[in-house]
């Protein structure tokens, strides 16, 4: 379970007594756990407000709630608070959070889709796109779907075949090529359906 030190507990008096608020606790939740973009989210908790299924800390002066899709990845987390001459700095350490790359031995797909997360969607993150695994056809062609900012964009093609496919490749030299399936004309002309592989492309 995680582990909130006296340094932190007392630092988390301090902030809630500032907001003059009955009752406020502090909630943390994990987004994107299981991959390397995974992130812990500490925020205030209003009275009554948390969800009835996460897991309750009863503090000195308050109480801690933690989400209950989060326990798990939050197991052997430590919260601690380092004072200093400039006042101090929270620290989250959570080792679990970000899960761990497939071993060489994993399936296909799974290795792929943590390329994906850990090295793909952060960098199309920064333009608001993003892609997603559709399947690994029998060539050992990878389908993706592009999403947000990179649906429609005139750059996709660029995208793909001089960082995704490239990406990819290097990293899973069993992958033949990658392939778009993304509908980029709203629904009318797909650079890959899979009904009609004959004629789609791979870069």
């Amino acid at each position: 379970m995680i582990g909130i030190s006296e340094n932190a507990q007392r630092y988390f008096r301090h902030l809630i007594s500032q907001q003059d608020e009955e009752g406020l606790g502090l909630r943390i939740s994990v987004s994107h756990p299981g991959t390397p973009s995974a992130a812990c989210d500490l925020q205030f908790c209003p009275q009554g407000m948390h969800s009835g299924r996460d897991h309750k800390l009863s503090l000195e002066g308050f109480d801690f709630f933690i989400d209950a899709e989060s326990v798990a990845w939050l197991n052997d987390a430590e919260i601690d608070f380092d004072e200093d001459a400039t006042g101090g700095q929270l620290s989250i350490r959570a080792p679990g959070i970000k899960g761990h790359a497939p071993d060489d031995d994993a399936p296909l797909a799974d290795r792929v889709q943590w390329v994906l997360d850990s090295e793909i969607n952060p960098m199309l993150a920064s333009h608001g796109g993003r892609v997603a695994l559709v399947e690994i056809t029998e060539q050992s062609d990878v389908v993706l779907q592009f999403g947000g900012g990179c649906q429609g964009c005139g750059m996709a093609d660029v995208t793909l075949k001089q960082g995704i496919n490239k990406t990819l490749t290097e990293r899973l030299p069993e992958i033949r090529g990658v392939l778009d399936a993304t509908d980029h004309e709203h629904g009318e002309n797909p650079y890959y359906a899979p009904e009609e592989r004959g004629g789609s492309s791979a870069v």
